[in-house]
């Protein structure tokens, strides 16, 4: 069960926070579409945020991933592209919980 306290989610019975997977998307993206679906069971062992790199504000993102997406960084790091890689976000996971 998760909880959110001062802005962030927490597990119940821990002071950890969730670690974040950060999406690199577009819109219309069918392969982020497809990438969101194969995360569904994973949902509850990190936060999601998206970032829509069309925006004039996400140049930078744009300039780097146009080619790319979609692109997953988990707590800021460059995680996986193009298509969710079951195992690697797995063991990425597992990391992220023991620390």
């Amino acid at each position: 069960m998760l909880i959110l306290k001062a802005g962030q989610l927490h597990r119940l019975f821990s002071t950890k926070t969730l670690p974040t997977l950060t999406l690199f998307t577009k819109d219309p993206c069918p392969l982020c579409d497809e990438a969101k679906e194969v995360l569904q069971p994973f949902r509850h062992r990190f936060v999601m945020q998206q970032v829509d790199i069309s925006l004039p504000e996400n140049r930078l993102w744009w300039d780097r991933y146009k080619w790319d997406i979609p692109v997953f960084h988990l707590n800021g790091r460059f995680l996986m592209k193009h298509r969710v890689d079951v195992a690697l976000l797995e063991k990425m996971l597992q990391e992220a919980e023991m620390n």
